[in-house]
Parts: structure tokens; sequence; C-alpha cells
């Protein structure tokens, strides 16, 4: 109806039961629970018929009518069970938002809507079922800021107050469902969430409602905080959610905007006033013993490892934060090669990407000028960049290697591997010395002497 393509597709099957679908879908494939958080919720078929398997790899989801009963005098007191004498309508009315209560039967291609999704849809309103609709599934806490994201849509007045009450049942969200993904495409709703056009709204949301906090712990002291600062008119948390804006308009990568969510958390953990009165965040002997990059790096390790993201993303995501405030300098050519041999050509230029969504964050979204001579100086340098990755910056582009070190005398060990770091590091300052002839006679010198 958005006129967005669907990634999946979820059949409701009347009339039958758990038992009975898998009975019936047996002759088709092998028949798999479709178990999430801990609850059967339908099954999973792996279709048998090779068309039909490539044109839906990841397997087929049915599910019966479902419906809540208590099992308590708490409004958290209930499961999901199915109920194959339930109606369509009844089964919509015990989904998440209105505008996924609704489906289209296959043999009339009639629309269900019992709850007027089509209408919320229209008006770009995200609006909860039902007053336990968040009570059910806490996720939807966070899957409520996700489409408020992605789709640009507001939270009708109910709703919010609804997850303003509930905002602490995220924590009793497991890690992989928010963060690291259990869903087929790898991703959970905070990545989703940061992936959308609109992640400041939803983050402003979170923040507003208590959902931030409780999902995201590392984040507390930095909501209202003044930097008194003369580089930034706004508060951590607001600073944060404009760079984490500029990074989803640019269209910039996961780990970037996850480090935008996390680079400058540290800061109320380090502050220090200074003799201009105003509170630095550098390290500095008998007032901080470090500096809030690194503190804000530690935090951001300590919150993707609690939600489950691969390590190799929870790194990457640590090393942008903890290095974000390098410093272009001339942003010369020998300048690009030196970064790029220290972080290497992704790492390098993702820093430039943050970099710049740091600048945009500053002032532009307090009504102030952006920083335009810093943001051109930027670009100027992500250009050098760019080029001077064709030249010799990494030990495999040296025109000699290990062996031939070898052979003119170096024994294995941890010499040689030093030898190659310091030719390394003349080739980075001067490419016209990555000759073998010339490389090998540097390294007999220093061998000699």
């Amino acid at each position: 109806m958005l006129g967005l393509e669907s990634k999946d597709a979820d059949f409701l099957v009347p009339g039958v039961d758990t038992a009975e679908l898998k009975r019936r879908l047996a002759p088709f494939g092998r028949v798999d629970d479709l178990v999430v958080a801990g609850r059967l919720v339908g099954v999973r078929l792996r279709p048998g018929d090779r068309s039909v398997r490539a044109a839906a790899p990841a397997g087929i989801e049915f599910a019966p009518p479902r419906k809540e009963v208590s099992t308590g005098p708490g409004r958290h007191d209930f499961e999901i069970v199915a109920d194959a004498e339930l109606s369509v309508e009844d089964d919509m009315r015990r989904r998440d938002f209105t505008v996924n209560a609704m489906a289209k039967r296959l043999a009339t291609g009639e629309l269900v809507d019992p709850l007027d999704g089509r209408g919320d849809l229209d008006r770009r309103v995200l609006r909860a079922v039902s007053p336990t609709s968040f009570a059910e599934d806490p996720l939807r806490l966070v899957r409520a800021l996700r489409f408020v994201s992605q789709l640009d849509f507001d939270l009708e007045e109910s709703t919010a107050r609804q997850m303003h009450d509930e905002a602490a049942a995220v924590k009793l969200v497991s890690g992989e469902r928010i963060g690291g993904g259990l869903a087929s495409d790898g991703m959970g709703e905070l990545s989703k969430l940061l992936l959308g056009s609109r992640p400041a709204k939803a983050l402003r949301l979170a923040r507003n409602t208590g959902v931030l906090v409780q999902m995201l712990p590392e984040l507390e002291r930095a909501i209202g905080f003044d930097q008194e600062s003369r580089y930034h008119d706004l508060t951590v948390d607001e600073h944060t959610f404009a760079v984490v804006q500029a990074t989803a308009d640019a269209g910039r990568a996961l780990p970037v905007r996850l480090a935008a969510l996390f680079h400058d958390v540290g800061k109320p953990h380090v502050a220090w006033r200074g003799t201009d009165g105003r509170l630095h965040y550098y390290a500095k002997a008998g007032y901080s013993e470090k500096s809030h990059e690194q503190v804000s790096a530690e935090l951001a390790g300590s919150a993707l490892r609690r939600l489950r993201y691969p390590n190799a993303l929870r790194e990457r995501v640590c090393r942008i934060v903890r290095h974000h405030m390098f410093q272009v300098g001339k942003g010369d050519e020998m300048r690009a090669r030196r970064f790029l041999a220290r972080y290497g050509d992704e790492l390098a230029l993702q820093l430039v990407d943050h970099k710049e969504a740091d600048f945009r964050g500053k002032r532009g979204t307090a009504g102030g000028p952006l920083p335009v001579e810093e943001l051109e100086q930027l670009e100027r340098f992500r250009r050098t960049l760019e080029r001077e990755r064709k030249q010799p910056h990494r030990l495999s582009d040296l025109a000699i290697d290990g062996q031939d070190l070898i052979e003119a005398g170096y024994a294995p060990g941890p010499q040689l591997g030093r030898m190659l770091h310091d030719l390394l590091r003349d080739v980075v300052d001067d490419p016209g010395l990555n000759d073998r002839d010339t490389l090998l006679r540097r390294a007999r010198a220093k061998l000699e002497a």
C-alpha cells in the first residue's frame, strides 16, 4: 500500500490448529516449528518443490489463528495459543499495530481490516491494537521506533502513553532481538531503526518515552547534558541525534551510524572545568585519566556486546568512536597515505564519513551556521584519500616481501617484521622508493648497521 517492496509474506490459515497445520503441509516439504521469544507462533515450510524453494529460500511461514489466554491476575500473565475456531478478524486484533493488522483473502483479494489499519496508514499514524500490545511483546517498543524511523510515522497519543508506561519492559527482551539480529536479514530492530530515513525522530521519541535509557543505559548521562563548549550549541543527546540523522541523510553504512550513536556518550563521564570556565573532555593529569573518545568507545563496546552484535562489527564501531577526534592537518598526499596506512582503506573512509556527520550535527540543527570551512577541508581530504589509495600503503603493496629479506640475510622473526614495517613507512612517505632493488639496498644497509 505504501509502494514499498515486501521482503516476506506471512500466511494465516483459519480452521486448523498447529498440529493440523503441520499435518496438512507435510506432503509439500519439511515443516519446522516457528518459535519467537520462546513461543511457538506457527510453522515454517521448507518447500520440497525446487522452483518454490528458489522463490522462497528462507521458507514460507504459516500460522493458525491465535488468541490470548490469561494465566494469572497481572497484565503480563497470559500466553498466546492457537484456536482453530478463531476468525481472521479476531486474529488481527492481537497483532502489534493497526497498520500490521490487515490481511488479504487469497481466494478473493478482499482486504480484511477490522481496526482501520488502512486509515492509519493514510494518516501515517502508528497505533497499537490494544492496551496490552507492548506488554504482550516488549520488543514492539523498539519495533514501533523502527517504524517511526523507516516510515516517518507519528505515534498515536494513547500508544505513546502505553510506550511510556511499558518502557522498562524493554529490558526483558534478549539482546539478539534488539541489536544483533535473529531476523533472516541478520539485523535486529535497533539496526533497522538506525538505517531508516528518520532515526533522529525515533531516538527523540525513545528518549521522551523512557525507552532509550532502558534499552541503552549508556546514554542516560548524555540526556540533557549541557556541553558548555564554544564548538557545540546542543546538549549531548541532541547533538548525538543530529549526528545520527546526518549519517542517515548521507546514506552511510551501519558501523558509521552506530558510531554516531555512541561517539560522545563518554563526555559526561570525563568532563572537567578549565580556567576559561568551560567544560573540557580530553585527558589531563589531575582532572581526567581518559579522554571522552576513550570512554565512549568502552561504553559502545559494552552496549554492543550486550546486544550481541557480531564481534567484527562491534570492533569496527569502537575503532570509529575511539579515533573520531582525528585531525586532518594539512590534508596533503603524505598525510592521506599515512592515514590509510594506519587505519586501512575502509576504516579510514568511515572515519571521514563520521567526521562529516559530526560537523553537520554541531550547529546546523540548532539554527546556527554549519562549519563550512571544516566541511570543505574534510571533503578535500576525502578526495585526496581516494586518489592516494592507488599508492603503496600496505605491506602487501611493497615491492619485496619477507622471503626477499630472508634471502638478503635476515632471520625469520621479529627483526624481519620490524624491517618490513620500517620499509613501509619509508615508502608511504615517498612512494618513489617502492622499487625492489632500492628496498633491498636499504634493508641490507640497515642490517649491516
